[in-house]
């Protein structure tokens, strides 16, 4: 992972841009992390929102919480409905 200030940031963006297609960029201010740069080159776009949309994880950790079924319970359920 690459690490710029973001002087260099603004004196580099193409080449930041670009390495952030390969891995992602970590953005300092006062020697601390501000934000990332990642790539989304080549990517499904609605996959990139998805990935950075906090309603959404907060969907997912809520659905994680909820008990699960094993395949041999699915299967079992399938059967009894036919």
């Amino acid at each position: 992972m690459k690490t710029v200030t973001v002087r260099d940031l603004q004196k580099k963006v193409k080449e930041c841009v670009d390495h952030a297609q390969e891995d992602r960029v970590v953005i300092t201010r006062h020697g601390k992390p501000a934000a990332v740069l990642v790539g989304v080159e080549d990517e499904d776009w609605e996959s990139v929102v998805l990935q950075t949309d906090p309603a959404f994880w907060k969907l997912i950790r809520a659905r994680r919480k909820q008990p699960t079924l094993s395949l041999d319970q699915v299967k079992k359920r399938l059967r009894m409905k036919r």
